[in-house]
């Protein structure tokens, strides 16, 4: 058997599965692409998450897009992060090209152009459905994360979250925390002292100065409501297509705090109220992190721990996570062991430190046969990639260099009207670009600082009336007794006793006197 038939054989073996899969592509040997020797990832496995890598311009993007398209023609709904704004042509159809007729052909099977029902969302300006979470949906732990606390800083929220658990005050958006925040040190500082202990200033301030610096990357308009439901992420449309969103993100690539914090909401979010769910036939949602170094280069150690923990769990909930970035070095290794597919498109060598950056990434691939993975890596074209996946037993597959298909849908940005045209079409559109301001901690503790305000002028109003009356009450005595002593009366009364009295004391010094 010749060395092509053998690598074939390898292929129809490592890639032929009993389920559910989607294809994609077809693999090489020695540069070639085999007809019909095609590369298939089995749905069963997709919720042990995976990895797109490669350098700028080799394809990452459009295989999240051949990815995404597929498992919704599959029943699978998926959430895409657009950082690059490059996504929202999965909307409409492929208008073809000689190219990928050719490029099919090599594979073996038809190009067929198609869409994907879509979704657009957006945490900033950006068109689309707002999402949104609120500061008491996050809880002290994980906004403590969020925002880098030491453990007295983190000890200071969980208190200020129980007074407000236990006062009735919803914390809806910053606003609401940074009010909390200036009551617990300065009218509210007896009242929290003798509930919970002291409280110190300083720390307090760090924690306000935090918070600012979230703001400053967009956040506060993040917080707030109607709350997004994660459920909305998991629609089917009429043809039993799953929906695809597409969170339009061009304008966060500086705010990478907003992107952290975001992704830490949904996954927390997404693992508190999905059911266990065991093993499935296919996933039940699956997301891509694209540019998901964002994710990991500003985030705190403790920030990391917890995605790594959601990361290991959340797969039993039938999620599955696709981190997308240039090199593979960008995740941690935590994560990157929990990655069942993995994508690698070309690394390129340009120095030292990228040399030996590929060596370490062709460790993360099984070893071959058939290729020299170091070499081969810095070798692929765009839209080649080594693939390696897990099949329905859990064990790698053999490592392939692919001939990726070409995405179904359009490899192109949408137009301004094209992405309005879909947004007004939109069933839950209403339901999420409805501002709702109800009162919350901010209102509730403006009042309550008015009232005790109030309160306390009345009672220094009472103290200056008591302190005046008083002082009426004397000026009166004293003017009455003026009154009498300045009286022709009073005076001619005194003027007879004194006359009188002077008589008296005369005639007896008189009287002692002639004697």
């Amino acid at each position: 058997m010749s060395k092509q038939d053998q690598f074939r054989q390898v292929i129809e073996e490592g890639y032929t599965f009993e389920g559910a899969s989607i294809t994609l592509g077809g693999a090489m040997l020695d540069g070639e692409c085999l007809t019909n020797a095609l590369v298939r990832v089995p749905l069963e496995t997709l919720n042990r998450h995976g990895l797109i890598a490669g350098a700028t311009g080799s394809g990452k993007t459009k295989t999240l897009q051949i990815i995404a398209e597929q498992l919704s023609a599959e029943g699978v709904p998926s959430l895409l992060m657009d950082i690059k704004g490059d996504l929202s042509g999965i909307a409409v159809p492929s208008g073809g090209h000689p190219k990928i007729d050719d490029r099919h052909a090599q594979i073996g099977f038809p190009f067929e152009p198609g869409q994907s029902p879509v979704e657009f969302l957006s945490l900033s300006e950006e068109k689309g459905l707002r999402l949104r979470a609120t500061v008491h949906e996050f809880g002290p732990v994980l906004f403590s994360k969020i925002l880098g606390l030491n453990d007295t800083q983190s000890g200071i929220t969980a208190v200020l979250f129980k007074y407000c658990d236990d006062n009735q005050m919803p914390l809806v958006d910053l606003e609401d925390f940074k009010k909390l925040l200036q009551y617990s040190t300065n009218e509210g500082k007896d009242e929290m002292e003798s509930l919970y202990g002291l409280i110190s200033t300083a720390s307090v301030g760090a924690i306000m100065r935090r918070i600012v610096e979230l703001e400053q990357q967009g956040a506060d308009r993040f917080f707030g409501e109607r709350s997004f439901d994660v459920e909305d992420l998991c629609r089917i449309d009429e043809e039993g297509k799953g929906m695809v969103s597409v969170l339009r993100l061009t304008d966060i690539q500086d705010r990478p705090k907003l992107f952290s914090t975001f992704m830490l909401q949904i996954l927390a979010e997404i693992y508190a109220t999905f059911p266990e769910e065991g093993d499935m036939d296919r996933p039940k949602l699956v997301l891509f992190i694209d540019e998901a170094h964002l994710v990991f280069e500003e985030a705190s150690d403790a920030l990391l721990d917890q995605i790594e923990v959601m990361v290991k769990l959340i797969r039993s909930k039938g999620v599955g996570l696709f981190f997308v970035t240039q090199n593979p070095a960008d995740i941690p290794d935590d994560v990157l062991g929990q990655l069942g597919l993995k994508v690698q498109h070309a690394l390129r060598a340009f120095t030292a430190k990228d040399r030996k950056a590929i060596k370490l990434a062709a460790q993360n691939y099984p070893e071959s046969d058939y290729y020299d993975v170091a070499e081969v890596v810095t070798k692929l074209g765009i839209g080649e990639a080594l693939v390696t996946a897990l099949n329905e037993k859990g064990i790698p597959t053999p490592l392939a260099h692919t001939l990726l298909r070409a995405p179904q849908s359009r490899m192109d940005v949408l137009t301004e009207k094209e992405i309005d045209s879909i947004i007004r079409k939109s069933r839950i559109a209403d339901k999420y670009n409805e501002e709702i301001d109800r009162e919350s901690a901010h209102e509730i503790l403006t009042a309550k600082i008015k009232a005790a305000q109030t309160e306390e002028r009345q009672e220094e109003l009472k103290s200056q009336q008591k302190k005046a009356a008083g002082t009426s009450t004397r000026r009166a005595q004293k003017s009455m007794f003026e009154k009498i002593l300045n009286s022709p009366t009073t005076r001619q009364i005194g003027r007879t006793v004194a006359r009188e009295l002077t008589r008296g004391i005369l005639g007896v010094l008189g009287v002692k006197k002639r004697r």
